[in-house]
């Protein structure tokens, strides 16, 4: 059981649509929700000026772009989302582990400037996408079962200089088990009992994944499709406190 700021705190609302959609639904959520995910959509939409407004509006932020360059590129790539303001940033773990360790100096980097004053970026490795199963993981010629690719990008994610880990709430607890308590372990595929799965397969719901290890639940279409948002987000942060 969550206290209410740490239930508050732990959900992530996903941002994936069109600016003013997302600012009039930020106006409603503001002083209830702490986090909000900004994604490619909304990201490529409007640029780097997307992420000073949430900050304005009193939210942190989830830069969720997926990273996945070479290393120059994403050391360069993490150093500029950093100083337009993400608190967290996610990368892919497929990079590899010179492309996570670039992306950590990149954040370094700019931790030690003016404008972040010190306060440095935390970098969250995406392991299988939540969209995958067994039978899409083999498509791609990955013969390994998802959880143990999910361990394996894990372990080598955090080894080269991520703070933690995007996984499915089902890889939560081996995860937590695995990386320890300090480690960052965000889940999408949040669905409150009843929801529509949409493109998602590896589900769960809130409360089931944050008793198996998940530090923050990224929730989008439950509550951004919702037919009142804001009861919907309060029905999360109490069923996390129960």
């Amino acid at each position: 059981m969550l206290t209410e700021q740490q239930a508050r705190d732990a959900v992530i609302i996903a941002l994936d649509m069109g600016e003013q959609e997302a600012l009039e639904l930020c106006e409603r959520l503001s002083g209830k929700a702490v986090w909000v995910k900004v994604g490619m959509t909304l990201y490529y939409a409007c640029g780097p000026s997307i992420v000073d407004k949430m900050r304005a509006m009193g939210y942190k932020v989830f830069l969720d772009l997926k990273l996945h360059d070479i290393p120059f590129q994403i050391e360069g790539a993490a150093e500029a989302a950093s100083l337009v303001g993400a608190d967290i940033l996610s990368i892919h773990g497929l990079g590899g582990a010179a492309m996570i360790a670039g992306a950590r100096a990149g954040v370094e980097r700019a931790a030690s400037s003016e404008r972040r004053g010190g306060s440095r970026t935390q970098l969250i490795a995406i392991s299988v996408l939540t969209s995958m199963d067994q039978e899409a993981l083999e498509s791609i010629g990955v013969a390994s079962s998802v959880a143990d690719e999910v361990s394996r990008l894990a372990t080598l994610a955090v080894g080269a200089g991520s703070d933690g880990l995007v996984c499915s709430p089902q890889e939560a607890a081996s995860m937590r088990a695995l990386l320890g308590e300090d480690a960052i372990i965000v889940t999408p595929g949040i669905r409150p009992a009843g929801a529509d799965l949409g493109d998602q397969r590896r589900v769960s719901t809130p409360a089931a994944a944050i008793a198996a290890g998940a530090s923050k639940l990224v929730v989008g279409r439950p509550i951004t499709k919702a037919a009142d948002p804001v009861q919907a987000f309060e029905d999360i942060v109490a069923e996390l406190m129960a």
